[in-house]
């Protein structure tokens, strides 16, 4: 007779075993458990077999039950064993020694960047704004404040530069909380918005980055329809079998070439933020000179660049004016993304300086001149056409209408080179930016690489092309979400710029301690929340005016200025608050001390520490010493 697991009969090993799962379940005498009789097996022993009838209120059947008990418990802890495998399986690299919380709040990817990854220098950011500034969304910004805003074609190129240098001032401000400390948006945020409370801000950047992964991803889809039909004319014509409603832009060629679009961006997401600057430099080389080959083409069909400067303002006096406005608050809203996330790219930037006036002469210059040449072909269009055509990818369509061997060539290699600008631009601007937002919001089991591909889930998820059915709704969309995040962005800069004067504690904006200076209420940063809201709500009306309700004209005027309210409006209450109400951890005077910053090692049960004084948990400034400056 074979015996059971702790070397008895199979009664005696079952209630053994009922035993050491069930403490206080009633056994016979018997050996210690794992000890193996020396006599004979059971059947050889009957004093040693286990007798159910002498346990009272035990039934005949209590083997049959009991034996169904010990396999019932058996499977549950074979199923948690596999669910904590499946767990530990899908978690993402991190440092060991990690609290419970701190496995919420960090890993590699917000990590402060360390060195041997500090590889962008002054020219990776001339590149990167190159190439991003080269794209079908700019072209079409630039060309929408003539269609839209009623002017003519330098007042609409001025309105570009207005708009473009200020916000390039924007990203130059949040960019160096990156350059200077290496972390990026998400955990910057947690300084004014709290540990926990950073993840609201961090929600809504992400879900802007991924609406734009979409916007992007239909218009490079656009792109490839025009590669395909470039080659085969015919594409042109294959059935419709979605039937969308009438005067959506959805069809089965249109979607398929974007689903094709999408699914051939998948692998440049693989690759990590240090790696991918060699993309930038690639596309800033390619797609500027197809944007110029276009405009030259433009002009020569227009006859010259003689009738397109002579074209009038349709717009006059006040509408003028609020035109100019419009124009200049549209550039800065297609920066509202990139001017809270700019820390995502800086922190890996060789020194600060190289964050500084590589971006700041770039991102105006690169974006005016790619708005010039929209606004240029749009008039062009006009010209050509007699009607203003504001998607350079639908100008292409005019051409490929047109006919010619050499035409359809033209718009081929045109087309590619513009489907690698939006590439580019997505994978720069949004799978980069939503992938570091969704590392913060679970940073347990989500890295950069695993949040850029739910950013393309989506993206295609959202329905991008009911944005770009019309100019009013595209820019509509735009000045809408500009005020959440530029109510973000005004907390963000007050805070380090004016409240804390460059100074924080590293190591503590991942720390889930109580007793933290970030850690404020519960995680949340009262003052930061309260200038959040008030930042919002001197554009809610106007944004209710702006989707077809009827408002007081104040209110519209109100929200065409609507990310410089909600930034002034947020900068100026957090400043106040602070002011009555001090956070912990300021300091007296202008203190950076991230270039001290090599290697952290963040676990709360190590030994390394940060300065910290008890002082600064009450409010009050204390500047750190020399020595506790460099300490991570």
């Amino acid at each position: 007779m074979s015996l059971g697991r702790f070397g008895y009969s199979a009664e005696e090993d079952l209630e053994l075993e009922l035993e050491y799962l069930n403490p206080g379940f009633p056994s016979s005498s018997k050996p210690a458990q794992g000890a193996i009789s020396q006599e004979s097996p059971a059947e050889d022993n009957p004093s040693s077999s286990l007798n159910y009838s002498s346990y009272p209120d035990v039934e005949d059947d209590r083997f049959e039950e009991d034996h169904s008990l010990l396999t019932s418990q058996r499977g549950t802890y074979t199923m948690g064993s596999k669910l904590d495998a499946f767990i530990k399986k899908i978690e993402v690299d991190n440092e060991a020694g990690l609290s419970s919380k701190q496995l919420f709040l960090l890993n590699d990817d917000l990590k402060p960047v360390e060195p041997a990854r500090r590889k962008w220098q002054w020219f990776n950011f001339v590149f990167f704004w190159i190439s991003d500034s080269f794209n079908v969304n700019t072209w079409m910004i630039g060309a929408s404040t003539i269609v839209g805003f009623g002017l003519n074609w330098w007042q609409a190129w001025l309105t570009v530069w207005v708009g473009y240098f200020i916000a390039g001032c924007f990203i130059c401000m949040t960019g160096r909380i990156g350059a200077v400390y290496h972390i990026s948006f998400p955990v910057a945020a947690r300084s004014s918005f709290g540990i926990w409370g950073s993840l609201w801000p961090v929600f809504n950047r992400a879900a802007m980055a991924c609406i734009w992964y979409g916007v992007q991803g239909w218009i490079g889809g656009t792109c490839v329809y025009l590669m395909i039909r470039s080659i085969w004319n015919s594409w042109d014509n294959i059935p419709d079998t979605i039937h969308a409603p009438e005067g959506s832009l959805l069809n089965t060629r249109d979607f398929v070439s974007f689903f094709l679009f999408w699914f051939c961006s998948l692998p440049a997401i693989w690759f990590p933020v240090h790696q991918i600057r060699h993309l930038f430099t690639v596309k800033s080389y390619v797609v500027p000179v197809a944007g110029i080959a276009f405009l030259v083409w433009s002009l020569v069909r227009a006859g010259g660049i003689g009738k397109i400067v002579h074209q009038p303002a349709k717009a006059t006096g006040s509408d003028l004016a609020w035109g100019v406005i419009q124009g200049i608050m549209s550039s800065i809203a297609n920066f509202a993304t990139l001017i809270v996330n700019d820390p995502d790219f800086s922190r890996f930037a060789k020194k600060p300086s190289d964050a500084l006036w590589s971006q700041l002469i770039t991102i105006p210059t690169g974006f005016a001149l790619t708005s010039l040449i929209g606004i240029l072909t749009t008039s062009a269009c006009a010209v050509i056409y007699g009607q203003e055509i504001w998607n350079p990818l639908d100008l292409l369509k005019f051409f490929l209408d047109d006919g010619g061997t050499g035409t359809r060539v033209g718009v081929f290699f045109i087309a590619t080179a513009f489907a690698l600008a939006q590439l580019g631009t997505n994978i720069a601007a949004n799978s980069v930016s939503a992938g570091t937002d969704m590392t913060a919001l679970l940073p347990r089991f989500i890295n950069i690489r695993r949040g850029g591909y739910i950013c393309a889930l989506v993206g295609i998820a959202m329905c991008p092309w009911n944005l770009l059915e019309s100019t009013n709704n595209f820019t509509t969309y735009l000045s809408a979400y500009s005020v959440f995040l530029s109510s973000i962005a005004g907390v963000l800069i007050s805070d380090y710029y004016i409240v804390r004067k460059g100074y924080l504690q590293i190591k503590d904006l991942y720390s889930g301690k109580s007793t933290g200076p970030y850690y404020y209420s519960f995680g949340f940063n009262w003052r930061g929340y309260t200038a959040y809201i008030c930042g919002i709500l001197p554009n809610i009306v106007g944004f209710v005016g702006a989707i077809g309700k009827e408002v007081p004209i104040g209110a519209t005027y109100v929200y065409r200025l609507n990310f410089f309210a909600g930034f002034i409006a947020s900068s100026s209450i957090y400043w106040i608050l602070n002011h009555f109400f001090p956070s912990p951890a300021c300091s007296d005077s202008w203190n950076e001390v991230g270039e001290e910053i090599t290697e952290v090692i963040l676990a709360e049960d190590n030994d390394s520490t940060t300065f910290y004084d008890e002082e600064q948990a009450q409010g009050k400034k204390v500047t750190p010493t020399s020595e506790e400056k460099g300490v991570y």
